[in-house]
């Protein structure tokens, strides 16, 4: 699975937990669905986003180094 999957399928899972969290636990997590969509809204403009940092030192590899091998 490339980076950029695994991104956006973290971001989605984020997402509705937050929602879920929200809605049954405390209205306060909606801040962190807050925080993923701005986070999602800055990586789109500057093409960095922080959680592509913490997914390569995992090792997770992108579509191009995959596209090479």
């Amino acid at each position: 699975m490339t980076i950029e999957r695994t991104l956006r399928l973290m971001a989605g899972l984020f997402v509705l937990v937050s929602l879920a969290l929200g809605h049954w636990v405390n209205q306060y997590w909606y801040l962190f669905t807050a925080f993923v969509g701005l986070n999602l809204f800055q990586s789109g403009l500057t093409n960095w986003c922080p959680m592509m940092t913490f997914l390569r030192k995992l090792g997770i590899d992108s579509r191009e180094k995959l596209k090479h091998a």
